[in-house]
């Protein structure tokens, strides 16, 4: 089978990377790439590499020293730079690149969703109200000494962070439920969720929540990805593929 190596980060990611041969090839075993934030699996037949590559040249050079024969790239929908870097690579190593691009979320009767494109948009946006959730990962860590003084800001990330008198920070990894999010929002009494529209049902009943509660959500758009050889909206789709290949 050739040799793959699988951009991940993402619990679609560590799936397809759980279901990989652990035959591996001749060249080695397959490979499972992460940035180096959160947990590292550590149950895998692949091999797992932490960190980054060093821009497209550097992946470009892995990709030729490892003899790695099909890029997959299932990072998360707002990894546009990794996406970027593994597109122009594979074109350089002259290789096959495929991408997981998860089907985004759509508004439903009764949201009140509020678009914008950068965190300038988000402070924008965000102005009117004062007990926001913030659902975008580690950025909002960098903001904490602008928080304006009638706000109180919940932020949920991954790892634990230490926030401030005007911050606090929740370390959470989903799949979160409906119950425990009506839970939160009943404790912090959220007046608008600011999240990124990262699709798929792990993070997706905090939509729910503010639907049934007529919170408005302020969401952050995708980032413009590379066009890959071929794309896949579901993780069993790429896997069937997969298993296909010689």
């Amino acid at each position: 089978m050739t040799r793959i190596l699988l951009l991940g980060g993402t619990g679609d990611a560590l799936r397809i990377a759980r279901a990989l041969p652990s035959t591996g090839t001749s060249d080695g075993p397959h490979v499972y790439s992460l940035a180096g934030l959160g947990k590292v699996p550590d149950d895998l037949a692949s091999a797992v590499r932490t960190g980054g590559f060093g821009g497209a040249a550097g992946l470009t050079r892995y990709l030729l020293d490892e003899r790695i024969g099909l890029v997959v790239d299932a990072t998360h929908p707002y990894a546009a730079q990794i996406s970027a870097n593994a597109a122009t690579a594979s074109r350089s190593a002259n290789l096959p690149y495929w991408a997981l691009r998860r089907a985004a979320w759509q508004p439903r009767a009764g949201d009140d969703w509020r678009w914008c494109d950068d965190w300038y948009g988000i402070v924008s946006l965000l102005e009117p109200f004062a007990r926001p959730l913030f659902t975008l990962g580690r950025e909002p860590l960098a903001h904490l000494d602008a928080i304006p003084a009638h706000q109180q800001w919940t932020i949920r990330c991954l790892d634990a962070h230490p926030g401030n008198a005007r911050a606090r920070v929740l370390d959470a990894r989903g799949p979160f439920s409906h119950e425990g999010e009506r839970t939160l929002f009943d404790r912090h009494a959220f007046d608008v969720v600011i999240s990124k529209n990262s699709g798929g049902s792990a993070t997706s009943a905090k939509l729910d929540v503010a639907r049934e509660r007529s919170v408005p959500v302020i969401i952050l758009r995708r980032p413009t990805l590379p066009a890959a050889d071929r794309e896949f909206d579901d993780p069993a789709d790429l896997l069937h593929a997969l298993r296909t290949i010689p």
